[in-house]
């Protein structure tokens, strides 16, 4: 899941601004959006979901690491959110997901540990990648591949 694309990094000093960076973000997706999430565990990658999902209007209270669901749906935002978490399946067992479903739908996909999804399944994407700075400090950089989402990295 490499290549040419825009690339920008943002910081965070604590688990609120993570989220705000999520919400900010929300703002600018748009339906069939997806936004691949990379990092550690306990990096904030479900924190930063949670921004997200309040940014589309829904209650960040329902959001959950879905790794043992695998995949959350939620509909109650402005644009439906589907949250998918890959890290259980780490290759195997992804196609019979449907995941082409959610990809392809009307909602925003986001996928924890993006790395694990099939290349060549999606051709556009957002891929935000967390880093450990610190106790509370993150780094998030933003990697668009595709003009809409260099469009949505520009106006971060």
């Amino acid at each position: 899941m490499t290549g040419q694309g825009m690339i920008r990094k943002l910081y965070s000093h604590s688990p609120e601004e993570t989220k705000a960076w999520g919400s900010r973000l929300a703002q600018l997706l748009f339906p069939g959006a997806v936004v691949g999430l990379e990092g550690e565990l306990g990096v904030g990658k479900t924190c930063f979901v949670k921004g997200l999902a309040a940014g589309l209007g829904l209650d960040e209270k329902e959001i959950t690491s879905p790794t043992f669901t695998l995949i959350a749906e939620h509909y109650r935002g402005r644009i439906p959110l589907y949250h998918i978490d890959l890290y259980r399946l780490e290759g195997g067992g992804i196609g019979e997901l449907g995941l082409e479903e959610y990809l392809d739908g009307q909602g925003v996909s986001v996928i924890e540990w993006f790395r694990f999804l099939p290349a060549g399944m999606v051709g556009e994407y957002l891929l935000i990648s967390l880093s450990f700075l610190g106790a509370e400090e993150r780094e998030l950089t933003f990697c668009a591949q595709g003009l809409p989402y260099k469009r949505v990295v520009a106006a971060l």
